[in-house]
């Protein structure tokens, strides 16, 4: 950083840049600077749209300004190792969007390359820095919940079928494993860590990829995850965690600003309410300038070590869906 302020570029210019760049608008951390698109025209709207003077026309491009403190990732999937090595090698900072890589060797091998050169890198789960979140690990960490039993969590959303939508492409890194139960396993990575168990099921979409996946996950200390997620319906995108003591009912949409309620065992029930402005997307910005501040190279409430791990789960699933024919 060469400032108080952190200066962002923008590396890809889709729905999800659009809405991190609105969020990163409200924050006192940090502002765009630059955006970076294999064409010209895409970065030239873009910077219109939000008014960014320094527009490049490849992304090699924005990973070389002098003037970007940190790159925040926003390719498709499996474009995440290609242009996060980019960055690191430009010398940058870089929040990558989750899921991070396709799989866990291009994982380690982000890792690696960031920890050998110093620099900072942070998967974009934008969900582990939102307040309730925040709430919730305070809530777990001073053992309101006893032993924890059990997590349950859906995400679904609804696509209309078209083989060239990236959720439906293979080649875009489509399926709803990578795009929505990578929300769902990393809430379980959170609450429990790293499962010893993984069993899946999954359906295809005529084009190959999972339009619906369903995951149990069993841990060391007995501990279970339930966790499913499609592209076929809107489900209720509730979670729940489930302790000894009292439970977490997280209200539909738990990756997204809302509230909760912690049910003690006798019944009795406290809610959680926070006000929220924005999608949600502006902490994740304010914890990456909070780590380079305090010169920080990976942030304690999304470590490296925990993305490869999540990653490593969501490999396990697929090799189970793969062993069941599914």
């Amino acid at each position: 950083m060469t400032g108080e302020v952190l200066r962002w570029g923008v590396l890809g210019t889709g729905g999800i840049a659009r809405s991190f760049v609105a969020d990163l608008a409200m924050t006192t951390s940090g502002r765009i600077v630059a955006v970076g698109s294999r064409e010209r025209g895409s970065a030239d709207r873009f910077g219109d749209a939000f008014g960014v003077d320094r527009r490049h026309g490849s992304y090699e491009a924005l990973v070389q300004d002098p003037e970007v403190d940190v790159v925040y990732v926003a390719t498709p999937h499996p474009m995440h190792h290609r242009d996060c090595l980019a960055a690191l090698h430009a010398g940058k900072a870089v929040l990558v969007e989750k899921p991070f890589t396709m799989d866990a060797d291009e994982a380690r091998e982000l890792v690696g390359t960031a920890r050998s050169r110093g620099l900072f890198l942070m998967e974009a789960m934008w969900t582990r820095f939102l307040p309730h979140v925040r709430e919730i690990r305070r809530l777990i960490a001073d053992g309101a919940l006893g032993e924890i039993v059990s997590v349950t969590a859906d995400h679904g959303q609804w696509f209309t079928y078209d083989p060239a939508f990236r959720l439906f492409a293979p080649g875009l890194g489509g399926g709803a494993l990578l795009d929505l139960g990578v929300y769902v396993v990393s809430l379980a990575s959170m609450v429990l860590g790293r499962p010893d168990r993984v069993v899946a099921l999954a359906d295809r979409a005529p084009t190959g990829v999972d339009s619906q996946t369903s995951v149990l996950l069993g841990y060391p200390g007995g501990a279970q995850a339930a966790l499913t997620c499609t592209l076929r319906a809107r489900s209720p995108n509730r979670a729940a965690i489930v302790g000894t003591k009292a439970r977490i009912e997280v209200d539909g949409v738990f990756y997204a600003p809302t509230t909760f309620s912690l049910v003690s065992t006798d019944g009795s029930t406290v809610r959680y309410e926070h006000a929220h402005e924005g999608r949600g997307l502006r902490h994740q910005a304010d914890e990456v300038a909070r780590c380079l501040r305090d010169g920080l190279v990976e942030s304690p409430e999304m470590p490296l070590d925990e993305t490869v791990a999540i990653m490593e789960t969501m490999d396990a699933v697929r090799a189970s869906c793969s062993s069941e024919g599914t």
